[in-house]
């Protein structure tokens, strides 16, 4: 048997792009779906991009279910972490999951995920619903609406409230008066380059993009470390992330210190945010393209009453959901791999330095995992069930998203709730397109949908539910 993780050369036979990275790096920033989509017509599963300069070394785009089991089986120990990651160190701070290694991270890892899954998570779901309530109580019939502006305000909130665990008042508004635009100018296409290219972080007052990025991060900062430290003067603590990221030290033996649950909860924000309002976008575009789909998931939705637990178990809604996510995942790749020990993938050597990227996008555009793969079909995840090689909108391996379980549950209940309110219709003046947005893609224009009917039935579920809570408050 070879010994890889001693080999020295590549042995690779893939092809790709014959031009160096650097060279591609233009198509990829403006058009990358149609720039993965031209490499796997061309070259099938797997390809490869040059890095130029830089010998023995190579970018690797994967999609087949084969390979992609594979990496995500491999022991973590085979890669390096921190080198592919370094772009969001200024954003979530040196002691972020994502920036973490070994076992720190697989102990950290832990302890987030079991804070975020299981029936922990239902706690957050009437939370979830009432937000959406207050915040699509604004919708005036006849009126167009920016669905994922909408949808970016609703998943802001959620994170404040569940993850960050602060009730309206001062804080609350200060801190969403800032992350909101902070949040616009990172994802912008202009503002995100200076994450990649350390030259361009440079300090030359606050109207400079690094200095204002720098102030309004500090301003950011400042409220949340005094979040933490009213927090830890608290005896009774809530079920929100941060109370239980306070109450816990035992998973790491010693309690988190500030940094690091600054560093946590930042990482939960920045991709917790953009993500899960982009996704929702899109569930509202696709329900809304088809008024099959649309006829069937309301007649799943018509005896819920806005119950969050009977709401998460509906098998429909949950399929037009993980349709979405198939068809429009909310990152086009999973975290890359930088090759520490030489490893081989399907009869092919990497030798250290090597990029492995498994593609979400391409995996999930498989003709031969999804047959019409650009059609929307929920009754795919209602026929079948799919492995996590071929069905990864969250990523794989243990550098997947901690984030998955209750961006599943929000996408859920916020559109169902949505549903249950109003009568939207997709505004023919605002065709949708994919656009890149930062690190995700995004429908054109921010959805625009004319806002048809309130319906009637929703303002008896609502008053009734606003009923329940009172008589159970007493």
């Amino acid at each position: 048997m070879v010994d890889y993780t001693s080999a020295k050369q590549d042995k690779i036979d893939l092809k790709g792009p014959r031009l160096p990275f650097i060279a591609q790096t233009p198509l990829i920033v403006a058009r990358p779906l149609e720039f993965l989509d031209n490499c796997a017509k061309k070259y099938g599963d797997s390809f490869i991009l040059p890095l130029g300069v830089f010998k023995n070394r190579q970018i690797a785009f994967f999609s087949k279910p084969e390979t992609l089991q594979q990496i995500f089986t491999a022991s973590p120990e085979r890669f390096e972490w921190g080198k592919m990651t370094y772009v969001f160190r200024p954003l979530t701070g040196s002691q972020s999951l994502i920036m973490l290694e070994g076992k720190k991270h697989e102990a950290v890892r832990r302890l987030l995920m079991n804070r975020l899954h299981g029936k922990q998570m239902y706690n957050y779901g009437q939370t979830i619903i009432d937000l959406t309530l207050a915040e699509i109580a604004r919708f005036q019939v006849g009126s167009t609406v920016a669905i994922r502006d909408c949808m970016a305000d609703i998943s802001l909130d959620i994170i404040l409230r569940v993850v960050f665990g602060i009730n309206p008042g001062q804080r609350y508004s200060q801190l969403k008066t800032l992350i909101k635009p902070f949040l616009e100018r990172v994802n912008s296409p202009l503002n995100s380059v200076q994450f990649f290219f350390s030259f361009l972080q440079q300090d030359w007052g606050k109207w400079s993009p690094w200095g204002k990025f720098l102030r309004d991060r500090q301003q950011i900062d400042r409220l949340i470390y005094a979040e933490i430290a009213e927090r830890r003067q608290q005896k009774d603590l809530g079920d929100d992330i941060l109370s239980l990221l306070l109450s816990i030290e035992a998973d790491l033996g010693q309690p988190l210190n500030d940094e690091q649950l600054r560093d946590q909860l930042m990482t939960l924000l920045l991709l917790g945010h953009e993500t899960t309002a982009s996704a929702l976008s899109w569930v509202f575009y696709w329900v809304h393209q088809d008024p099959a789909v649309l006829t069937r998931l309301k007649a799943e939705l018509a005896n819920t009453d806005l119950d969050p637990i009977a709401i998460a178990k509906l098998p429909y809604l949950n399929a037009v959901c993980q349709e979405t996510l198939r068809i429009n995942p909310i990152a086009l790749i999973s975290q890359p791999r930088l090759v520490k020990d030489a490893i081989e993938l399907d009869g092919n050597i990497f030798s250290k330095g090597s990029i492995l990227i498994p593609c979400i996008y391409l995996a999930h555009r498989r003709r031969e995992t999804y047959p019409n793969p650009e059609s929307f079909d929920p009754d795919r995840f209602i026929e079948r069930k799919f492995s996590p090689y071929e069905y990864l909108p969250f990523g794989g391996g243990d550098r997947s998203c901690i984030g998955k379980g209750i961006s599943n549950y929000q996408m859920k209940l916020v559109l169902a709730t949505v549903l249950s309110q109003y009568r939207l219709e997709l505004s023919p003046k605002h065709p949708v397109k994919p656009v890149r947005r930062g690190v995700t893609i995004v429908p054109s224009g921010d959805c625009k949908m004319i806002v048809k009917e309130r319906l009637a039935k929703s303002d008896r579920q609502l008053k009734t539910k606003q009923l329940e809570r009172v008589s159970l408050m007493g």
